[in-house]
């Protein structure tokens, strides 16, 4: 079969095309490092590229989650170690009212200053970080805790208050209301495990447990009262207050039940701080230990990217020359051929 002259440029043609495009495409793969730039360039390895890219999406978000998370749990920890000062200061204060002897104005000093730690206790347990109450369980846009406009202290009842009197066996009587979610929020840190990455106000100050709170129902106006060897930290120091404003050392039925009665409530009031606080620091560290491993898998899975789509630098670089010369003897041979003319060979 004859070649016509017609067909040998448009063989030279496709051949000149076909190594610009290799070229092209080497040059492609030497500037972005990558040889994996559309499907064509290898089918074999479209699917566990785009595998591998959802895994390291998904390890991301674990991360960036943990991270964040891991950053309110400290900040969380940071609060609680503020509770732990105000429930150590009051207790101070209350051994050396009932060791000392002190006058009505040295009492009221103590009872001002004992003011002033509740309101640093409300501000602790009304804590935000980055805009969320952390205190609040699924309900991080509520305030969690806000003063009880019905509280009634007792002893003295006030003829002209209605409402019922202080009763630790009803949380409706209590200085403090939680309005916040009985159920801690949770955080997925490896597929299908999950931990709890906060801790509720009310098990926390109040001493009811999220279990018990579940189970009763809406607050307010459910009643209750703080679980077993658990107390309202609230109300130790209210009636703390109480006591201290009245001169009352020892009189159960006296103001704010008396402060040596107080004192051991502040003690039971620290441990269920410190026992939360354990918790918390328990699941912290389960966290950060999650955060790495979760960076190790990001570094494999890389790896994993990197031997199907990234290029060999030198391997890229060999090639373009071996290219770049193809395609100047292409050039040339075609060129040559170009001149030939039927004259010739006249």
């Amino acid at each position: 079969m004859k070649a016509t002259e017609g067909t040998t440029y448009r063989m030279l043609q496709t051949n000149l095309g076909r190594v610009s495009t290799r070229l092209e495409d080497l040059r492609i793969q030497g500037a972005t490092g990558i040889k994996l730039n559309k499907p064509s360039d290898d089918p074999s390895a479209i699917r566990p590229v785009l595998t591998t890219r959802t895994q390291i999406m998904h390890t991301d978000r674990y991360l960036e989650t943990m991270g964040v998370t891991l950053d309110k749990m400290e900040a969380t920890d940071g609060h609680l170690n503020h509770v732990e000062n105000i429930l150590q200061r009051v207790k101070e204060i209350s051994i050396n009212a009932v060791n000392g002897a002190m006058s009505t104005e040295d009492l009221a000093t103590f009872a001002d200053e004992v003011s002033f730690m509740k309101d640093e206790l409300l501000d602790a347990a009304n804590a935000q970080v980055d805009g969320k109450y952390i205190f609040s369980g699924y309900a991080e846009n509520t305030k969690p805790f806000i003063e009880n406009p019905n509280y009634n202290p007792n002893p003295p009842v006030d003829p002209l208050n209605p409402n019922p009197p202080y009763d630790p066996a009803d949380s409706t009587t209590w200085r403090y209301l939680y309005v916040g979610d009985p159920n801690p929020t949770e955080l997925e840190i490896t597929p299908g495990e999950y931990l709890e990455a906060n801790l509720t106000g009310n098990d926390l100050f109040l001493g009811i447990s999220n279990s018990t709170m579940q189970a009763g129902g809406p607050t307010p106006p459910a009643v209750y009262a703080s679980d077993p060897d658990r107390i309202d930290i609230f109300s130790v120091l209210t009636r703390t207050e109480e006591a201290l404003r009245g001169g009352n050392i020892d009189d159960p039925l006296g103001a704010g039940g008396g402060l040596q009665a107080n004192i051991d409530n502040l003690e039971t009031a620290a441990n269920q701080n410190r026992r939360l606080r354990s918790q918390l620091g328990t699941r912290a560290a389960r966290v950060d230990t999650a955060l790495l491993h979760q960076e190790d898998v990001k570094i494999d899975l890389q790896q994993i990217l990197s031997r199907y789509q990234d290029a060999d630098a030198i391997e890229t670089f060999n090639e373009i020359v071996q290219q770049e010369t193809a395609l100047q003897a292409a050039l040339s041979i075609t060129s040559k051929v170009s001149q030939i003319s039927i004259l010739d060979y006249l």
